[in-house]
């Protein structure tokens, strides 16, 4: 199972030093800038609760480190700026007379990282190191390099915190992943050593990848997987929890459709803005009662009416919809009159007979009935369907505030691929992947990017995802993702992306090899699906695991799929995996509950097991006890169609 450990918020302090920022005569960006990564969770989850600014000062800078370290109440200061040759650089000199101990790693890692960038890092001066249970790390003055030095040694920090703070739960998991790690490492290490680049060799192109597997070793590959077998659930847990909600943004109520509302809207108006009959009938004074009533002129929705005030003894036609006239109280339907007397060949009618005895109110929509002037209309989180599209019309709202959907790049990956409409050749398959999940994301509505079709190469994958993660919030890859020798997308993702895979393999059948990872960049996190390339489990598993997310994602309230019970129209034998069963549900009459009756034939590769599948019954693993199951148990179903 996989842990539940929270991931801490790291509580930060930024303190620029700067004599030009602290007397107001240049703008502090580099503080800001540093403040926003935070906030925005870019390089590990953080919250900002001390920011200030003071001048190249040993005794200044001295002072406030102390005062935020010493308070308890921060796990990490970053200061930026003082750290050059300038001879009112003197932040690394304050920094060190107020450590306990140093953190040496920390600045090794920032300069020997921004070598690479220009030759002039070599002038950096940081500092870093520990004052009871807070970790002060020095960073450049400049907004471009603190970024970037931050960036360097920001996967390192969560565990240095941890640490200080004697988090040993979070330690615990931080370790097992670094060994998973290392045991990758160590068989690509077997696999193809390092070999020293001969001198006429350039700076790589940013899309070579950095794997040190050698396609050829195929003995030496990987045979067990390093990543831990964890359940759908805790699977989907770990999913709900890194897919953070996007943005807002304003669009045309028009475009609307699929979106969640972010703030409340309410109605400018009243509906209806005036008394309106509910029937085409007589507008009339209801104390008249019964009997013979002279026609005054007519009201019809959206005319000028052609009468003034109904009087007792008179009556105005009117249609469904149409303003009632002043002076009348009751509408009567046509239907419960007779004509006495007409004109022009029967073109305007005189008199008619009113058959009932009408009361007042009778068949007239007060002013605001359906909907009050200022009242809330829909509220902030609701989901905006059709219907709520027609609400915004009616009441004139025609721009709302939104949260962003999120955009989906989808890349299949294998050297068998061809497109669907390519004539194969030996050893060929047509990929139906892309459009089976495109298709099913667009059901969503959902925005979708199609990739197409990658090798099966370290380099071809990972410009693929780079140029994926630039133009998607989250990235659906196919196929990749097994034991085979070609199945490369853990390493580029964890060597050369850098990304965190929060799992690797899921207890299920089909789709054991899924893997879920994120990638924090400036511009925000991106989610990874790495789905089995078999056509079946990738529908199952983007059902299970990207369709909430992106629900998730979308501020949908309600993420995770519907689930209902069941009956099994067939007996089955049990999978020592939990199965998610492809079935077509539907109700018979009479019965409390529907029936899932089965496709077919499961195999992961059998697409034919998915066509007319509106569920997926959730059959439990194979036990001692229970080896199958008899037609007639019922089961949990998951909804994935129209029933």
């Amino acid at each position: 199972m996989a842990s539940k450990v929270e991931v801490p918020c790291i509580k930060v302090a930024i303190l620029t030093v700067s004599d030009r920022c602290h007397a107001k005569k240049a703008e502090d960006k580099s503080g800001s800038k540093l403040r926003q990564l935070i906030s925005e969770n870019i390089f590990f989850p953080g919250q900002v609760v001390h920011q200030d600014c003071v001048p190249d000062e040993v005794n200044a800078i001295k002072e406030k480190l102390l005062a935020w370290a010493d308070s308890k109440e921060v796990d990490l200061i970053l200061t930026t700026g003082g750290t050059g040759f300038s001879p009112r650089d003197v932040t690394p000199e304050a920094t060190r007379e107020i450590l306990d101990r140093e953190a040496p790693g920390l600045n090794i890692a920032m300069v020997t990282s921004s070598l690479e960038i220009t030759p002039l890092a070599m002038l950096s001066r940081p500092s870093c190191g520990i004052r009871g249970g807070t970790l002060i790390v020095n960073l450049p003055g400049s907004s471009k390099a603190a970024t970037e030095c931050l960036r360097f040694v920001a996967g390192a920090l969560p565990h240095a915190v941890d640490l200080l703070q004697g988090r040993m739960d979070t330690v615990e998991v931080t370790h097992r992943e670094m060994q998973v790690a290392v045991a990758m490492k160590e068989v690509r290490d077997k696999a193809s050593p390092l070999r020293e680049a001969p001198p006429s060799v350039t700076k790589p192109h940013i899309h070579r990848s950095n794997s040190l597997v050698d396609e050829t070793q195929v003995a030496n590959r990987l045979r067990k997987s390093p990543f831990p077998m964890i359940s759908v659930a805790a699977a989907v847990d770990i999913v709900l929890k890194e897919a953070d909600m996007l943005n807002t943004h304003v669009i045309s109520y028009k475009d609307a459709l699929g979106h969640v509302l972010a703030d409340d809207v309410y109605a400018k108006d009243a509906l209806p803005p005036f008394p309106a009959s509910v029937k085409d009938g007589y507008a009339v004074v209801a104390a008249d009662g019964a009997g013979n009533r002279k026609v005054l002129g007519h009201s019809t929705a959206g005319s000028k009416p052609d009468f003034g005030e109904v009087i007792p003894g008179h009556c105005i036609r009117i249609s469904t919809g149409a303003p009632v006239p002043k002076g009348a109280d009751a509408v009567i339907e046509v239907e419960q009159t007779e004509l006495v007397k007409s004109a022009d060949e029967g073109r305007t009618e005189l008199e008619v007979k009113i058959l009932h005895p009408p009361t007042i109110g009778q068949d007239i929509r007060p002013v605001g009935c359906d909907i009050k002037a200022n009242n809330k209309v829909l509220s902030a989180q609701s989901w905006i369907g059709p219907s709520e599209v027609g609400l915004l019309a009616t009441i004139g709202v025609t721009k709302v505030k939104v949260y962003k959907k999120p955009v989906v790049a989808i890349v299949s990956t294998g050297n068998e691929l061809v497109d669907p409409g390519v004539q194969l050749k030996r050893g060929q398959i047509r990929d139906s992947n892309r459009c089976m999940i495109e298709s099913l994301l667009e059901q969503g509505n959902f925005e979708v990017i199609d990739m197409g079709i990658i090798k099966d190469t370290p380099g071809s994958i990972l410009e693929a995802l780079t140029n994926a993660m630039e133009k998607a919030d989250v990235v659906v890859t196919t196929g990749g993702v097994s034991m085979g020798e070609k199945d490369l997308l853990k390493q580029v993702l964890q060597i050369d992306l850098r990304a965190r895979i929060h799992f690797g393999r899921v207890f299920m059948k089909p789709g054991k090899p899924t893997t879920f990872a994120t990638v924090n960049t400036e511009i925000g996190k991106k989610l990874f699906f790495c789905l089995p390339g078999n056509p079946v489990s990738a529908m199952v598993t983007c059902n299970l695991y990207v369709v909430p997310a992106l629900r998730k994602l979308s501020s949908r309230l309600r993420a995770r799929n519907t689930i209902i019970k069941a009956k099994l129209g067939f007996t089955i034998d049990l999978d020592p995996r939990p199965e998610y069963h492809r079935a077509i549900v539907s109700w018979v009459e009479g019965d409390d509950l529907p029936v899932g009756e089965t496709t077919g034939v499961q195999d992961s590769s059998r697409l034919l097991s998915t066509r007319s599948a509106n569920g997926l019954l959730l059959l439990p693993a194979k036990t001692d006890e229970q080896a199958s199951l008899p037609a007639g148990h019922v089961v949990d179903c998951m909804i994935i169609g129209r029933m």
